[in-house]
């Protein structure tokens, strides 16, 4: 049986027109359909930023690159449950494992340095490099770091379980050009007495990460167990009586820093570094978590046992008491203004001056500004 010529070669032009739509599909303006996503992992911008991973996380949490939180699809919440948090995806997720749209990649491309001056902002190096970029010794740049002259950026234990702290090159460079007094001759009387009396570095890097985590989020509960994180159990059981808010702010704890050790020694060293040691800087700490928490209790309740999604906070409308048929005018009047009754169990709050005295070292939920608790 014969096969018509023409009816060969019309199916031949349909093959390549439809082989043409196809690459069509696979490439947008000569790019890679890949390429041409709105968003793209972490993994693939570090690629295309020819950074390392350790680069690519600095450079976002130093705000040179901008993440997007990841969205996710949730299921509709159960009415009788507590509002549950994802804390491997969505806002929850750390910002340097959040997607990087394309226009971000390609403003970064754009600059007349890349890679070089992306790769050179986040390039970290150590006190003895630090010390030669500056052309001093590695004492006097030591000195100049333990009195907060420069604030590291990152930290590791070696396996002398010695602390080793890292600093930015470009902010080293900076302070070079800006001091030069500071680089030359005999170091100031205060910088040396302070150098021989106190180490700032550990503070300073707190402060400095701390700074970072705030920047990365706009939860307010999320930005409270980051500052919560800074404080030990008893501190923080002091300023947080309720222990549902104190497991929900444990929750929402910050990870770890990029090689923190995980058990041992090492880690009890770290654990040290990673919480405020000063007084001064643990009132600061205590009563920065007070003003967090207002501001997160006004935006959503903690998840309590048997408690329904709690929608945003309003203030409540007064209502007037009225008296029910066979009631008293007094039982009346005892009713809590407000409208619906106190939940059974759930202890009245103090007001914002009690708890900002509670959050004071050393003294008492109830005792006045001059009444100081014995600590034994």
């Amino acid at each position: 049986m014969t096969v018509d010529q023409t009816t060969v070669n019309q199916a031949m032009v349909d093959r390549t027109a439809m082989d043409r739509a196809a690459m069509d599909q696979t490439t947008v303006a000569g790019r890679p359909m890949e390429e041409t996503a709105r968003t793209v992992t972490p993994a693939r911008a570090a690629q295309e930023l020819e950074l390392r991973r350790e680069e690519f996380r600095l450079a976002v949490r130093m705000g040179l690159i901008r993440t997007v939180p990841l969205q996710v699809p949730h299921p509709a919440p159960d009415p009788g449950a507590p509002p549950a948090r994802d804390r491997g995806s969505g806002k929850d997720r750390a910002p340097e494992r959040r997607p990087v749209e394309r226009a971000e990649l390609d403003r970064l491309k754009a600059a007349p340095d890349f890679p070089d001056g992306l790769r050179e902002r986040v390039r970290t190096i150590g006190a003895g490099e630090a010390a030669g970029l500056l052309s001093i010794t590695h004492d006097r740049f030591t000195r100049l770091a333990r009195t907060g002259h420069l604030s590291p950026v990152r930290f590791y234990l070696n396996r002398y379980r010695s602390v080793i702290w890292l600093y930015v090159a470009a902010e080293v460079t900076a302070f070079g050009a800006a001091h030069p007094a500071l680089l030359t001759g005999r170091l100031p009387v205060e910088v040396r007495e302070r150098a021989a009396a106190d180490d700032l570095r550990a503070r300073n890097w707190r402060s400095r990460n701390l700074g970072l985590l705030l920047r990365a989020t706009d939860d307010p509960w999320v930005r409270a167990a980051a500052i919560a994180s800074l404080l030990d159990p008893v501190q923080l059981a002091e300023v947080v009586d309720d222990p549902y808010e104190r497991n929900h702010l444990d929750r929402l704890r910050p990870a770890p820093p990029p090689g923190f050790p995980v058990a041992g020694a090492s880690r009890e060293i770290a654990d040290r570094l990673v919480r405020a040691d000063d007084p001064d800087e643990i009132l600061w700490h205590r009563m920065s978590l007070v003003l967090a928490l207002d501001e997160a209790r006004a935006a959503c309740q903690a998840p309590h046992p048997g408690d329904r999604v709690r929608p945003k906070a309003e203030p409540p409308v007064p209502v007037e008491p009225v008296t029910e048929p066979g009631r008293s005018r007094a039982a009346a009047a005892a009713r809590p203004r407000g409208g619906a009754p106190r939940p059974p169990g759930r202890a009245p709050r103090p007001g914002l001056l009690t708890r900002i005295r509670r959050s004071l070292p050393g003294r008492a939920a109830g005792s006045g500004w001059g009444e100081r608790r014995d600590w034994g």
